[in-house]
């Protein structure tokens, strides 16, 4: 297996950083869209909070790989052509919003009703206390859920590699094919996406510490 990975160094060094910026840029992009989101869920106004649920019911109700395969090959048909990197980037991010704004909104509901009131007392306005006292702490008791999804989307950028992304999975695809040494390849690659989530857990788990000892 030894000389399989050294044959296969230079493809997967340039495999994880596609990898990795697929992961976190879709998760940046994720965050502020699904923050968005998750405003408009409590939102006074009807129609954004109409519009809120069916995205949420849309993107979770539907699998990550339909909506890669729709944007790829589906958007054509109507004059959007999308290369293969911005179109899994752009379904990931869509996706990831839909579970990140959940996750938004429970830390947001969980925020005692007594801050706001303390807060519209000092004569602070709406956005004020939303982002002064209220999403400071909606986004710490949010962190958990949060970190989670993050490293659920590195695993789901493993779906690029249907739309000839070459990430970590698709070159272990190409390379069984040449080698036809697939149960090695995947193993490999396999421990190179556990090897990421772990270091993306140990930080999460540093930044929950962190923040409890913050705010305790």
């Amino acid at each position: 297996m030894l000389d399989l990975f050294l044959r296969a160094m230079p493809l997967l060094e340039k495999a994880v950083l596609v990898t990795l910026g697929l992961g976190l840029s879709a998760f940046f992009c994720g965050c502020v869209l699904g923050l968005l989101i998750a405003l408009a869920r409590i939102s006074p106004f009807r129609p954004l909070r109409w519009f809120a649920f069916s995205y949420v019911s849309i993107f979770r109700g539907t699998p990550l790989l339909i909506q890669i395969l729709l944007i790829y090959f589906g958007l054509p048909s109507y004059g959007i052509v999308i290369s293969p990197i911005p179109s899994a980037l752009l379904a990931l991010s869509l996706f990831a919003a839909a579970y990140l704004s959940e996750n938004f909104r429970s830390g947001i509901m969980a925020v005692e009703k007594g801050q706001w009131e303390a807060a519209w007392a000092m004569g602070m306005g709406y956005w004020k206390t939303l982002f002064r006292i209220v999403l400071p702490q909606a986004l710490r008791i949010a962190l958990p859920p949060v970190g989670s999804r993050l490293i659920g989307l590195m695993k789901d950028t493993s779906l690029a590699s249907t739309v000839t992304v070459v990430e970590l999975t698709r070159v272990a695809e190409q390379l069984g094919a040449t080698t036809f040494r697939y149960m090695e390849m995947f193993l490999i690659v396999g421990a190179i996406y556990w090897f990421i989530n772990q270091v993306l857990t140990i930080l999460q788990t540093w930044l929950e510490s962190h923040l409890s000892k913050r705010y305790s």
